[in-house]
């Protein structure tokens, strides 16, 4: 098992724990990772991740913004998809203990969070706490209800992405998605007011294998990413994971220029770790 320390002490934490949104608070978590919590207290934690990655080929470029063992009140942790930033156990088991959260997760995340991590070993996690999802399945969360939608990451074996509907708006988290054809489907079918993306740069990471070096892309670029938001039709979008990993950091204020001609998205918010948006 291997204990987190964080950069920032439990202040976030206890903000967000302490927080009475008039509607739907949402905090950037860096890379990938959201907390969303409703006007009536409920709290989700979609793809939360404050591992340090695997350096030298990955290496974690932001502070750890808090430790799980610190969160105890949540009602859900959400995974997209089943990489290490997406589904680890140090940082999201400690928070199903702590809290009795249930995990919500495609068949291969829950694989990992089942027989690779053994959480129910390393833990005090009860199976009961694991719930699969797939694509088309609609989920009640408290005051919020989830719709589980398709997504298309290459690198992944199967990714989803999730659209939250609450009273003060909806919000889409695409995980680690590209570009997608059932994305001008999902625009139609749902009206999005924030949606969350993954951009970033190609670098050189290295090979798994190997060790040398490989120009790797694992986002969206400036023009995927526009692509996405002009067919989900959304009126603010939130670029996620430019900031984490080395080599792969992308300044996201060059979408404004990119989104510029484009009906949607009507705004781009560049958030940083740790920032707060409302929905209202």
């Amino acid at each position: 098992m291997t204990e987190i320390q964080s950069d920032w002490g439990d202040w976030l934490v206890r903000d967000v724990e302490d927080a009475t949104p008039d509607g739907v608070a949402v905090w950037y978590l860096g890379c990938n990772g959201f907390i969303l919590k409703g006007s009536e207290g409920t709290t989700v934690y979609v793809d939360p991740y404050v591992g340090l990655g695997y350096p030298p080929r990955t290496v974690r470029m932001i502070p750890v913004p808090f430790d799980p063992a610190d969160v105890t009140d949540a009602d859900a942790v959400l995974a997209t998809h089943e990489h290490t930033d997406h589904v680890h156990g140090p940082s999201q088991a400690p928070i199903l203990e702590n809290t009795d959260a249930t995990f919500y997760a495609p068949d291969d995340s829950l694989d990992v969070a089942r027989d690779e991590e053994e959480w129910t070993q390393a833990w005090d996690v009860d199976d009961g706490q694991f719930s699969e999802v797939t694509e088309g399945d609609t989920l009640e969360i408290g005051e919020f209800t989830v719709h589980v939608e398709d997504a298309h990451d290459p690198d992944a074996t199967h990714p989803v992405s999730y659209v939250f509907e609450h009273d003060a708006g909806t919000l889409f988290h695409g995980g680690d998605t590209k570009p997608n054809d059932e994305f001008e489907r999902i625009g139609t079918e749902y009206d999005i007011d924030v949606g969350i993306l993954a951009f970033g740069t190609v670098g050189q990471i290295a090979d798994k294998e190997t060790g040398e070096p490989k120009r790797t892309r694992w986002y969206n670029d400036e023009n995927q990413i526009i692509e996405i938001a002009s067919a989900l039709e959304l009126d603010r979008l939130l670029p996620s994971h430019w900031d984490m990993w080395r080599g792969l950091t992308s300044d996201p204020k060059v979408l404004y220029h990119h989104a510029k001609s484009f009906e949607h998205p009507r705004q781009v918010d560049v958030i940083e770790i740790g920032d707060r948006i409302d929905l209202e």
